[in-house]
């Protein structure tokens, strides 16, 4: 398995091992959401409450992405990546203090450390992959390029659905403060790893590259990122605050259950994400342009609209509103993982060569602002109202996406 391991191409080898990086930094991230969720939702914290302790994470997040992108292009993201697995294993060495010293300020500050990191880590590992790609015709360097980047992306979201699970078991069976020194180690083994495996000058742009260039007068790009921000936002509106608190303070599901179910969710998101080549590349051609990722964010929308009816007549229809909201929620997320593999595609292909990191950093800020909108209005609309309510502002979050991102000129790859 080594000698195997040993005899495949550079860039193969770089691109394990950035997987592999990205693969366990996704565990912590999605088990430390969780973890600080369910254990001050125990400790009676309510939707809007513990919506804020999450708001640093995305407001950093934000932050990062501009920075980062730009900072990659200067230092490489090699650099890049290794700083955000130090910056987490800090972040979870935070939350390790004793439970008097787990203030909402000292938890907010942890979360926007690992902000920080996330994003560091997400945008070095899809910039990386526009440089590691083997070169070759146009057919087939686009073709390598969707199913590397639907390959990381819906391995990186199985895994991060894993970490749900795996969140809520340690807070289970180990507790809080165990179950971050647990990540934390693990994290720094890796940290030593890559230090020592990646290479030096991934990413890093031939010119040197201006501040002022992190924002992008690239009129597409700009419509893929307003689509990218209604888009999750569409999502965390529900998934964030509002889905797990509704499981367990109305349905009355415990922690390791909900953990479950939202891991089950993530997972199979992750795996449509992954196998969403499969379905547009035929004969080694493909048609991915603005009209074809409008109709997926019509049908997103669509589709959650009509779960939101349902729930709401569910019990004129005879219908159990637990067995609608599951199956619902699992057709949301075939339908999302779609337009998320697509939309993550389009800008790794539409990002410049020479410092991809730029361009791709600009969008997962879009993407992160997304996030932080819905993260807070996940909070507030559960609180003040229901979770159909959060349904029915998701879908109108989705088809604003469609139509934003119909605006876009893709340079049709021939592939």
């Amino acid at each position: 398995m080594l000698n195997k391991i040993t005899a495949l191409p550079s860039a193969v080898k770089q691109y394990l091992l950035i997987t592999s990086n990205y693969w366990f930094f996704t565990l912590t991230d999605g088990a430390l959401r969780m973890l600080v969720l369910l254990h001050f939702h125990h400790l009676g914290y309510g939707p809007l409450a513990i919506a804020m302790l999450f708001l640093f994470y995305e407001i950093f997040g934000v932050i990062t992405n501009l920075v980062g992108g730009w900072l990659g292009a200067r230092i490489g993201l090699n650099k890049t990546m290794n700083m955000g697995l130090f910056t987490q294993v800090i972040a979870l060495l935070m939350l390790t203090v004793p439970e008097q010293y787990l203030t909402v300020l000292w938890v907010m500050l942890a979360q926007a450390l690992s902000g920080i990191a996330k994003d560091l880590n997400k945008m070095s590992a899809k910039s990386s992959i526009k440089a590691l790609v083997p070169s070759g015709d146009n057919t087939q360097y686009q073709t390598g390029l969707f199913r590397w980047v639907a390959y990381l992306t819906g391995s990186k979201n199985a895994l991060k659905g894993l970490g749900f699970f795996l969140g809520a078991f340690l807070l289970n069976t180990v507790g809080f403060s165990v179950a971050m020194q647990i990540m934390a180690s693990v994290l720094a083994i890796i940290l030593l790893i890559s230090l020592i495996f990646l290479q030096g000058d991934l990413g890093k742009a031939k010119q040197k590259v201006k501040f002022k260039q992190i924002f992008s007068n690239h009129a597409s790009l700009n419509y893929l990122a307003g689509a990218r921000l209604f888009l999750f936002a569409a999502r965390d509106i529900w998934f964030v605050v509002a889905l797990p608190i509704y499981l367990v303070s109305s349905l009355g599901w415990q922690h390791t259950n909900v953990g479950l179910f939202m891991a089950l969710w993530v997972i199979a998101y992750g795996i449509v994400q992954g196998l969403t080549p499969k379905f547009f590349v035929k004969n080694n051609q493909h048609n991915i342009n603005g009209s074809l990722l409008f109709i997926w964010g019509v049908i997103l929308s669509s589709v959650t609209l009509v779960l939101a009816l349902l729930m709401f007549y569910a019990t004129k229809l005879n219908f159990s509103a637990e067995s609608v909201l599951i199956v619902g929620l699992f057709i949301f997320g075939g339908v999302f993982a779609v337009n998320s593999a697509l939309h993550s595609y389009v800008i790794v292909a539409m990002a410049k060569e020479d410092g991809v990191s730029m361009d791709v950093g600009f969008y997962y800020m879009a993407n992160a602002l997304g996030r932080l909108l819905g993260t807070v209005m996940s909070g507030v609309i559960y609180q003040l109202t229901n979770l159909i309510t959060c349904l029915i502002i998701s879908a109108i979050f989705a088809v604003l996406s469609a139509f934003l991102i119909k605006r876009i000129s893709i340079a049709p790859p021939k592939i």
